[in-house]
């Protein structure tokens, strides 16, 4: 079913019209479709990819000799040979008084920045960090909330080519060991704290233990936030490992900077997988394969010019925010919240989107259902009058969300579910403001990505479900693991199940309108009786009951099979009665199939998340299962795993 159309006029203003039609002139081409064109960016990536390198202007000290080298190896293919670049000056490249930063915290703060004063304030900070003998390869940590002092810090590190990772300042201090502790960080930036619900918390006690447990440590650099007088918040600590950020900005006078040009394929982020199972895995990905494929997706997938004020709820710890600090290269205004998303009765995300104009709002599949439950009607209640797209991550956006969005939030935007993940920092599926959206359906395929659906015996599916793959290399697959000399953590993680071919882990389908509907996690999906049901085709039956605040379902192995299980969370007041079990094993059955239906429906207190938003099915499953369960720290609620412990009705 389609639900949006763009005019003729949207369609001809697109960037990525205009990106076809340089295309085409170039080549002396002319391509059907869209979708035609995407399969010319598959069939030939190098006359692709050399071609957004030139339509977005990507700065280099020296140019590239080669596009691609060994591009049918999966990993071992090399892009972009003999360049040399540097990512923030690509960032950086604005320096006028157009507000490149505006900051929410919470509703207590507001702050903006200008491209001239945040390359201003990067300048003095690669001073200090310089002194520091910060350098190529060094690695810089970010413990620090959604702040513009976190731009600037990132900005500051890669500019000297070394490389930075960041998490949220809500997590546990033994989940932050975890992650830096395996990096070996020489700096860490943090806050004095940070505000939640309206409450003010404390980061520089957990700071204190976190420096004792990570000896590589040598400056902790402290941005004031919460609004601790600095002096007095740092004068119980070492005073030649604690600094002021506040000082270093004031006291530095540098006006310049000297960036650092790397290879290509230099390492630039240290991102976490999730870590529900072990220690997380630390995936580097280089500082070229990062920017182009940001810069495609931003100026192609999402149509952002420089006029585009861009918003996407995340926080340092999600790639989410690394992919919206990004969009500095197309010289948008970022808009920044941290904080809770439910205040002001859930609305303090659209009070923010009419203040600051906000034309594209990115967000969670959670998020919207949460206000879709909530009933809030920002149609009736918000101008939105700037608002021309809404992008949905996280996890699957089921078809009533298409619904809502369309009829509650507004009519006339193109609303962009997408797809991709910390492990290729991007997307395997998402927008396009040249083509409708279809309902349930995220609209594309990734330009330049050669991505198929897989059955178990490895051959493409279209129409029918199975694994997402992408059958060649593309510039933003990882430069490797930290700590994985040979690459064989790399090679186990997206190699051993089909040989050259990236295996992602979601299991989806193909459409006749060549978009893509994403049915969960394949690491998740259950198995009765034998047939494959993505979770996301239960969740999409749970979410029409306005009873139900949040679930997760899972498959138990039971006697010499597998059966469903599914939890659930209820609105307060309402009651797990016989007549609300079989109207949701009815809707499930009508919704989806008879096999879908779950064998035992069970009420818990709280449903276990990751620090992104995202519902942890392992988590639940290798708790019902009695296996180890490492690494708690990537649950932003892990007392909920309690909930479903020793359950007395899943042993019957």
């Amino acid at each position: 079913m389609q639900m949006w159309k763009p005019s003729p006029r949207r369609i001809k203003q697109a960037n990525v019209t205009k990106f076809i039609s340089q295309v085409e002139s170039q080549r002396g081409m002319k391509f059907a479709d869209f979708h035609a064109f995407y399969q010319w960016t598959i069939d030939e990536p190098q006359g692709f990819w050399a071609a957004v390198w030139e339509f977005c202007g990507i700065i280099a000290s020296q140019t590239y000799s080669d596009v691609l080298r060994d591009g049918d190896k999966m990993p071992g293919a090399r892009w972009f040979l003999d360049s040399r670049l540097n990512f923030a000056e690509n960032l950086l490249r604005y320096r006028d008084d157009q507000t490149a930063l505006v900051f929410w915290g919470e509703d207590r703060v507001r702050r903006e920045m200008t491209y001239a004063e945040l390359f201003a304030a990067v300048a003095r900070l690669v001073e200090f960090l310089r002194e520091l003998g910060v350098g190529r390869g060094d690695r810089v940590a970010g413990f620090i909330p959604n702040i513009p002092e976190a731009v600037i810090a990132m900005l500051a590190t890669t500019s000297l080519g070394a490389i930075w990772s960041s998490c949220s300042p809500d997590f546990g201090v033994e989940g932050v060991v975890d992650r830096f502790g395996q990096i070996e960080p020489k700096v860490l930036f943090t806050a004095d704290g940070y505000y939640y619900k309206g409450r003010t918390f404390d980061s520089l006690e957990k700071v204190d233990e976190i420096v004792r447990s990570i000896p590589s440590v040598q400056k902790v650099v402290v941005a004031n936030y919460v609004g601790v007088d600095a002096d007095t918040t740092l004068a119980s600590r070492s005073a030649d490992k604690f600094v002021s950020l506040t000082h270093i900005l004031d006291s530095s006078k540098a006006q310049t900077i000297e960036f650092e040009q790397v290879p290509f394929d230099h390492p630039l982020y240290i991102m976490y997988s999730s870590g529900t199972t072990g220690k997380p895995k630390c995936i580097v990905h280089g500082a070229g394969g990062t920017l182009i494929t940001h810069l495609k997706e931003h100026r192609l997938h999402t149509d952002l010019k420089r006029p585009d004020k861009l918003f996407y709820a995340t926080t340092c710890g999600w790639m989410m925010w690394n992919w919206l600090v990004s969009s500095l290269a197309t010289g948008v205004t970022v808009v920044l919240y941290d904080g809770v998303p439910t205040l002001r009765d859930n609305q303090i995300l659209f009070d923010m989107a009419d203040a600051e104009q906000v034309t594209v709002f990115g967000t969670s599949a959670g998020f919207l259902s949460a206000v879709q439950k909530a009933g809030l009607r920002p149609a009736e209640t918000h101008q939105l009058t700037s608002l021309k797209t809404i992008l949905s991550t996280g996890s699957p956006l089921g078809p009533e969300s298409f619904d809502y969005v369309y009829q509650h939030i507004k009519q006339d935007l193109c609303l962009s579910s997408i797809s991709g993940g910390t492990d290729i920092i991007g997307c395997f599926a998402l927008g396009c403001p040249a083509i409708p959206v279809y309902r349930g359906q995220l609209q594309t395929r990734s330009l330049g990505c050669a991505v198929e659906v897989f059955g178990e015996d490895g051959q493409s599916l279209s129409g029918e479900k199975g694994e997402l793959v992408c059958t060649a290399s593309f510039p933003s697959m990882p430069v490797g693991f930290w700590n994985d000399p040979d690459g064989q953590k790399y090679h186990d993680a997206y190699f051993s199940r089909y040989e050259q071919v990236w295996h992602h882990g979601d299991y989806v389908m193909l459409t006749e309108e060549n978009g893509m509907i994403f049915y969960g996690r394949s690491d998740a999906t259950l198995n009765p009786g034998g047939v494959r049901i993505g979770t996301a085709e239960v969740y999409r039956q749970i979410e029409t009951f306005e009873q139900i605040e949040s679930s997760v379902v899972i498959g138990q192995q039971w006697e010499s099979g597998t059966r469903i299980v599914l939890f659930v969370k209820l609105k307060p007041g309402v009651v797990l009665d016989q007549i609300l079990r079989e109207q949701i094993k009815q809707n499930i059955r009508s919704g989806a199939s008879p096999r879908h239906v779950p064998s035992r429906i069970v009420e818990v207190e709280d449903i276990p998340v990751t620090r992104s938003g995202k519902i942890s099915e392992l988590a639940v499953s290798n708790v019902v299962h009695h296996r180890t369960l490492q690494n708690v720290e990537a649950l932003a609620n892990p007392e909920s795993l309690d909930c479903f412990r020793d359950l007395e009705v899943l042993r019957r």
